[in-house]
């Protein structure tokens, strides 16, 4: 049997944090789904179009085989992980915050379809980064290259 997780978010933009988590994840798993999701509560810098994109470059440099990205916009989460036979869904938590937002969604998942959430901590080198974050210092024009990886800077410098 498959061991197949999803990796969801929003990803606008994926930083070095998320793909730490991604990497991490892709090696505990026979099968790895990252998962572009619209979130309502945020306002997007990037199409989910090119989220998924960027995210796809950015797994293929670090050499990741058993990883697809998708997006998902209809429906709940875990309507996409059972359609495809995902078992586990994996978030990444940087604070306290993150695991008070996560928990009760862990829970209702749960209930909700037998989806079980596991948490990883991040890499200490990327706990303070956050898309919002990479956002804000690239409006006003500093450096976000330590952030996020190649294919993201090099885009969002373009344009």
């Amino acid at each position: 049997m498959q061991r197949i997780a999803v990796v969801p978010g929003s990803f606008d933009p994926v930083t070095l944090g998320h793909l730490d988590v991604i990497e991490r994840a892709a090696g505990l798993f026979d099968q790895l789904h990252v998962l572009v999701v619209h979130n309502p509560d945020k306002a997007a810098l990037l199409p989910i179009a090119q989220r998924v994109a960027l995210l796809e470059k950015s797994i293929a440099a670090l050499g990741i085989t058993n990883v697809v990205v998708a997006s998902w916009s209809v429906g709940l989460l875990v309507d996409y992980a059972t359609d495809v036979g995902a078992t586990v869904l994996v978030k990444g938590i940087r604070s306290q915050v993150d695991v008070a937002y996560e928990t009760p969604m862990a829970i209702v998942n749960r209930n909700l379809a037998g989806v079980e959430t596991i948490f990883l901590l991040p890499d200490p080198a990327h706990a303070h980064v956050s898309s919002s974050l990479v956002r804000q210092v690239a409006s006003l024009g500093g450096d976000i290259r330590p952030y996020v990886p190649a294919p993201v800077a090099d885009f969002l410098q373009e344009s």
